[in-house]
């Protein structure tokens, strides 16, 4: 069987954040076993799995990909959204649009340290919206 779910988050400052356990508040419980992908419907924003327990991880991301790709960079043509719309595409398609995990048990089986990141790449992004698919 396979479920499918819409949903918005609300909108998030710049940045990397952990979204596991509001993801989950807006699904119905988990069947035993299964496959959960997650996606995002936006371009300037990504998905990733990542450290879930020392912030610093995530203030380390933020830094690496502002070094990786930096805002203002003369040959860049898409710029009528601003010096962080470009960028923040770029760091979309560097992350990813979506995340794939095991359920187990009725629970998503992440690693002890493991969580969904929202990866804000935009400086004002406003709400995001989200597919969940199960497959049991």
């Amino acid at each position: 069987m396979i479920i499918q779910k819409e949903f918005s988050l609300r909108a998030y400052p710049r940045g990397y954040h952990i979204i596991t356990d509001e993801v989950l508040s807006e699904l119905a419980p988990l069947p035993e076993t299964g496959i959960f992908t997650l996606f995002i419907k936006h371009t300037s924003a990504g998905l990733t799995i990542n450290e879930n327990a020392d912030p610093s991880v995530r203030t380390d991301y933020e830094n690496i990909f502002n070094k990786i790709v930096p805002e203002n960079l003369p040959f860049l043509t898409h710029t009528l959204e601003g010096p962080d719309d470009m960028p923040a595409h770029i760091k979309a398609t560097l992350v990813g649009s979506s995340v794939t995990i095991p359920i187990t048990n009725s629970r998503l089986n992440l690693g002890t340290w493991q969580g969904i990141y929202l990866c804000e790449f935009r400086n004002h992004g406003g709400h995001r919206k989200f597919v969940a698919t199960i497959y049991s």
